[in-house]
């Protein structure tokens, strides 16, 4: 039971914490007010954005004048609802705001739990995870949730087990420079993305869920639509994810380590066999020389995804086509273009090697990538292979005092 005591700790905390509520609505007349109401007990810092509602909203809010709220004239979407509410806040001087739906599957007693994990973890980007295998959620809502679990697993790293919660509470001051593009529901997998990739904590809370049921509920989120933008953003994220999120992170902590201290603690000591790595080395060279360029580091991760590699190593290995590398690749394509299909190559490297060379040459330029491609990771792989094998009789044949 929640006693004065409690209820009191709990305002107490949002003023220490310099925290809000966000509530974005749209025609949910049955259930606002008493959302209201129920967040009132914990704090009267709450902010409210009218989203162009069509029904007795506006009336609802006017018995709260003490509320801070927004009104848009037509609907424009949770997303940019959120992001307007976010700018209120921040212009309110609030560090942190915690949204909460306006439909009443929340409730307002969990808000303290986001309090006290962010006392512990300040600066975190907190969701409340819900149990999603409860009778009253709809079987769409589970399933979605499971894809949408798995591709923000893809695309940082970070393993989450609600990525959909609206219930949330956002760090203003770390997400306020970040660039939104997304207006409506899929704004809430677009911040947590980007936030995570700019390098905020993502973290969550156990939150409880009321789901409605038949008539009863208010959904705006309509299946087909909104389901489809969700699923072409998560689809461009893995696609960044993979040609420089990952890649770049990877190269970040190449800068911060030593070079030999990294390469130790995920090449050398990473409890793979040897013919495994030796694979990762193979692979990361032949997609580095094959003629895709832009996509070789897409196609490079693509395979150590699918072949479960060491990406490490496949993002390493694939970086064979630096800038001083590139001259003694084409050199080494042509060449061997000309040795496979017979035809001499009308390039003249005296003179400079040129795009419109290429052109002219395209034929025996790929048909030698692909063979210098496929030749050098066999032979990167084969030597890889030995020099680790060594390593590790050395290892084993070392006294042990």
């Amino acid at each position: 039971m929640i006693t004065d005591d409690n209820f009191q700790k709990v305002r107490n905390d949002f003023e220490s914490l310099g925290a809000c509520v966000l509530i974005p609505t749209f025609n949910n007349e049955r259930t606002l007010k008493q959302v209201i109401d129920s967040v009132l007990k914990y704090t009267d810092k709450i902010i409210v954005v009218n989203d162009g509602s069509t029904d007795s909203t506006s009336l609802i809010l006017s018995l709260f004048p003490g509320l801070t709220l927004i009104t848009f004239p037509e609907n424009k979407g949770k997303g940019i609802a959120l992001r307007e509410g976010f700018k209120k806040a921040l212009e309110k001087k609030f560090q942190y705001a915690i949204t909460i739906d306006s439909d009443g599957q929340h409730f307002p007693d969990d808000l303290s739990k986001f309090l006290e994990k962010t006392r512990h973890e300040p600066g975190s980007l907190i969701i409340g995870a819900r149990n999603m295998d409860q009778d009253s959620v709809p079987g769409g809502s589970s399933f979605g949730h499971k894809i949408s679990n798995f591709s923000f697993w893809f695309e940082t790293g970070i393993k989450v087990p609600d990525t959909q919660s609206g219930f949330r509470l956002y760090p203003l001051n770390k997400i306020k420079d970040i660039k939104f593009f997304t207006p409506r529901f899929e704004f809430e997998i677009e911040v947590i993305v980007k936030a995570a990739w700019k390098g905020v904590q993502i973290t969550s809370v156990p939150v409880k869920v009321y789901y409605a049921k038949g008539k009863e509920r208010v959904s705006h989120f309509r299946k087909k639509t909104d389901f489809t933008r969700i699923s072409l953003l998560n689809t461009w994220f893995v696609l960044l994810a993979i040609v420089y999120y990952h890649p770049k992170r990877i190269l970040k902590k190449l800068r911060r380590e030593k070079i030999r201290a990294y390469i130790k603690k995920n090449i050398s000591d990473v409890d793979e066999p040897v013919t495994k790595k030796s694979f990762a080395v193979g692979v990361g060279v032949m997609t580095g020389i094959l003629p895709i360029w832009g996509y070789q580091m897409l196609t490079a991760l693509a395979l150590a995804f699918l072949f479960r590699l060491n990406k490490v190593i496949v993002i390493i290995a694939a970086n064979i086509s630096i800038p001083p590398m590139i001259p003694f690749i084409l050199y080494g394509s042509i060449k061997m273009g000309e040795w496979v299909t017979g035809k001499k190559a009308d390039i003249f490297f005296s003179s400079g090697l040129t795009v419109e060379m290429l052109k002219k040459n395209l034929f025996v330029y790929v048909a030698g990538s692909i063979v210098l491609a496929v030749f050098s990771g066999i032979v990167a792989g084969i030597i890889t292979y030995f020099i680790l094998r060594k390593n590790d009789k050395k290892i084993h044949n070392q006294p042990l005092f």
